[in-house]
């Protein structure tokens, strides 16, 4: 580099936080004292970024969000809750989980778009849950992994069943429900979920 390029790349470094000390790109190291932040401010988002800093992840590794579903959904496999805090007696879930309780009332979301599926599902839960049921059953359907496309990967099918758990999970029907969990085969298995509704107040 010409000696005026050089000074230009030291001023940059200087206002930069380096995200590895070894060297860049340019051949230039970055681990001079001009370039590292002050021992106090280490570990810290830089002043005037408004992010957090990044957490440690591992490729293939699930997302942290969506905070609100998953503590309601619960029981993926082994008729354990998985990732979820119980929130319904555990004598209960069990037989839920087994097939052993029967819905007092389902809805079919089958052949419906995300936008006639969110609200009927809405309606149907609040009102179960003001008519004072205690589980319902949401039938989404399996999805269908759709090969022609045209690409050379399947597309990914079970929009609604993937989608289900989010809604149930967000603004007023979250405090209506205790538990969500995917139903018994007798009920439908992965293409429905038991929906364990909180006692009227």
């Amino acid at each position: 580099m010409r000696p005026e390029e050089e000074e230009l790349w030291r001023k940059v470094a200087r206002g930069a936080t380096p995200l590895v000390r070894p060297r860049t790109k340019l051949g230039m190291s970055l681990d001079d004292d001009s370039a590292k932040p002050a021992a106090s401010d280490a570990g810290k988002p830089r002043a005037g970024s408004g992010t957090d800093p990044i957490q440690p992840f591992e490729v293939g590794q699930k997302s942290r969000g969506q905070a609100g579903s998953r503590a309601l959904m619960s029981g993926e496999g082994a008729g354990k809750p998985s990732g979820a805090a119980l929130r319904m007696d555990r004598k209960s879930f069990g037989k839920m989980k087994r097939g052993k309780l029967r819905p007092e009332g389902r809805i079919d979301l089958h052949g419906m778009t995300l936008d006639q599926a969110q609200p009927a599902l809405t309606g149907f839960i609040l009102e179960a849950h003001a008519r004072g049921k205690r589980l319902v059953l949401v039938i989404t359907g399996k999805g269908r992994t759709s090969r022609d496309s045209g690409g050379p990967v399947p597309e990914r099918g079970g929009v609604l069943r993937r989608q289900v758990p989010l809604w149930l999970g967000q603004g007023a029907l979250k405090s209506a429900i205790l538990q969500v969990t995917p139903a018994h085969i007798s009920h439908g298995g992965e293409g429905a979920y038991y929906v364990y509704l909180a006692r009227r107040k």
